[in-house]
């Protein structure tokens, strides 16, 4: 996975915004996969889901609902993650091979958006994810 930016974006807190590319543009399963392993690895996981005209937060309790999930245009995990140990916000895009990522930073390591030391940060992160798609 290739980071494309990272931008830093102060509002009631500050967020580090990420865009990434994937290696290949994937589909509505290989995003269900990459989902279900960050879903795993975060603490209070949420998901967002949608498509041009409407949004909706299903509720999982499992991977193996992640995986179930209707096709969509988009899919979204946030929450804590026991991994990077800071809040963050994941977006895939289906039939695309963009990725959205925010984190908050709240740390010395995502202090600042510097496109090496972000990359350094959180490509092996980003890399599972896409290596996940296809296990």
């Amino acid at each position: 996975m290739k980071l494309l930016g990272v931008e830093k974006i102060e509002e009631e807190l500050t967020w580090l915004y990420s865009e990434w590319s994937l290696t290949y543009r994937v589909g509505w399963h290989q995003i269900c996969a990459a989902v279900a392993l960050i879903w795993e690895y975060t603490e209070a996981p949420e998901l967002k889901m949608g498509d041009a005209y409407e949004e909706s937060f299903p509720e999982v309790k499992n991977t193996e609902e992640i995986m179930n999930l209707e096709e969509s245009g988009w899919l979204g995990v946030r929450g804590k993650s026991k991994i990077l140990e800071v809040p963050v916000q994941i977006t895939f895009y289906n039939q695309t091979d963009h990725v959205k990522v925010s984190v908050l930073s709240v740390n010395e390591e995502f202090s600042e958006a510097d496109y090496r030391k972000f990359n350094l940060s959180m490509c092996q992160f980003m890399d599972s994810a896409e290596i996940a798609m296809y296990s």
